[in-house]
């Protein structure tokens, strides 16, 4: 029989945020409209690419206006959008950005 102790197994802990990186290029958005996708991709951990994509669907799922300022684009979060999930959908894109970036 062996003599040694059996060490206890440290548990896993799995990363995870409570929301999606859709939320976060919406809440970074909604809190700096003129902000760049390096910025976003950067801020958020996700690549560039990523990022066009997702503000690609949200433009077209009509959550975001995009606009043209010279060479950038300057976003807007149009706030009365509801969320999408059937538990949230009493809730609009306002009520989440206020949650985050509450206004004084």
């Amino acid at each position: 029989m062996n003599d040694l102790a059996l060490e206890p197994v440290p548990a896993i802990q799995h990363q995870f945020t409570f929301l999606t990186n859709y939320a976060h290029v919406l809440l970074l958005i909604a809190n700096d409209p003129s902000i760049l996708m390096r910025e976003l991709a950067s801020q958020i951990g996700i690549t560039e690419r990523a990022v066009q994509r997702i503000v690609d669907d949200l433009t077209t799922a009509g959550y975001l206006v995009v606009t043209k300022d010279g060479r950038r684009n300057r976003y807007q979060v149009v706030m009365d959008s509801p969320l999408r999930h059937e538990l949230e959908r009493h809730c609009n894109v306002g009520d989440l950005v206020g949650c985050v970036f509450p206004r004084s």
